[in-house]
């Protein structure tokens, strides 16, 4: 198995082989025990909460996380337009099989044209928009992909796929770039906006939630993350930045609390 790092400070060709690693720099992977912190400004606040399993150090497996958006004022929270995440330094993301699936060939075709080993993970969102004065709600369900390498920086791209009553597919981009410490990669997200019904506004979504990775028996041909062998004290440190389309933007501080001691767990 290779390892795809992240340049640091150029940019350095990467030859695609049988199996890669990356840091995980992932949308969703955020934390337990958000700390949000919003802009004077913001009438937006985001949330996250987030659980690895198996819940040890020095394994490989899954990252369950939850994001959600409110307004204090009981409205919708304003449609997300662009999302900074920078992850900590240490996690990854282990790839088996290093296959893609672009941006453009989802929109075109949906997931079931991506390759199986393109696959990172899946899971929902809950959009939501009044429609004249009701008050209307959907579960979208994600398929989380490995994207196609971009001027040689690795990307993501997530395919969110909803029924009724909006009837909508929507591509998330994303870019990786390298981080500093204590932070590993920089996720850099642009969300198009969510059409719901003409004259109408777009989309909110209160609620994200996504599986990155595998913890079954599957997980030898998945996609998996590996967390290390030490970790920080007080946990692994995260930062989410949201801008929203209403022009306020907001931040949250966020840590992932160090697995209990055991199987050679230790922080540091």
């Amino acid at each position: 198995m290779t390892r795809w790092g992240m340049p640091t400070r150029a940019a350095r060709p990467v030859r695609a082989r049988r199996a890669t690693r990356w840091a995980l720099g992932l949308p969703v992977v955020l934390a337990a025990c958000a700390i949000p912190s919003a802009s004077a400004h913001a009438a937006t606040f985001a949330t996250v909460t987030a659980t690895l399993s198996p819940n040890r150090l020095s394994s490989s497996g899954a990252v369950n996380v939850t994001i959600g958006f409110s307004d204090p004022s009981g409205s919708l929270p304003a449609p997300l337009r662009g999302a900074t995440v920078r992850f900590p330094a240490g996690l990854r993301l282990d790839v088996p099989h290093l296959r893609s699936c672009s941006g453009p060939r989802l929109q075109a075709l949906g997931a079931n044209a991506c390759p199986g080993a393109s696959l990172l993970g899946g899971g929902r969102a809950v959009v939501a928009e009044f429609i004249g004065a009701q008050l209307v709600t959907e579960n979208v369900s994600l398929r989380l992909f490995l994207g196609p390498l971009r001027n040689l920086q690795p990307t993501v791209e997530v395919f969110g796929e909803g029924v009724s009553p909006f009837a909508e597919q929507v591509v998330l981009d994303g870019l990786v770039f390298a981080d500093v410490a204590p932070y590993g990669e920089r996720l850099v997200l642009t969300i198009p906006p969510i059409a719901t019904v003409p004259q109408q506004a777009d989309a909110s979504i209160p609620a994200f939630s996504l599986t990155v990775g595998s913890n079954g028996r599957e997980r030898r041909t998945r996609a998996t993350v590996h967390v290390p062998a030490n970790c920080p004290a007080g946990g692994f440190p995260l930062v989410g930045e949201f801008a929203y389309d209403d022009g306020s933007s907001d931040s949250a501080r966020a840590r992932i609390p160090c697995p209990a001691s055991g199987h050679g767990a230790r922080e540091r």
